[in-house]
């Protein structure tokens, strides 16, 4: 996965979801690390991706402050009734 890169790429380590998007970079979920290989192998993964995402962002100076999110827009439901 290449952080910030598109708007559509997803990817998951163990029941940890990550999704791509131009200005973030989402984790959710859980990942477990256990004290074997599999567990190694589960932490250098994330940090793998975790050090692509800060390369990304040390690339991208000079950065905001903060992101300014766009309000959201409130629509009826159409299935109320």
């Amino acid at each position: 996965m290449n952080p910030f890169a598109d708007n559509s790429s997803s990817e998951s380590l163990d029941e940890l979801t990550m999704e791509n998007r131009s200005d973030r970079f989402e984790l959710y979920g859980s990942l477990s690390i256990t004290r074997d290989q599999q567990g190694l192998a589960r932490a250098r993964a994330l940090r793998a991706v975790l050090d692509q995402a800060i390369q990304a962002l040390e690339a991208a100076q000079p950065l905001p402050e903060q992101l300014v999110e766009p309000p959201t827009e409130q629509v009826s439901n159409p299935f109320a009734d």
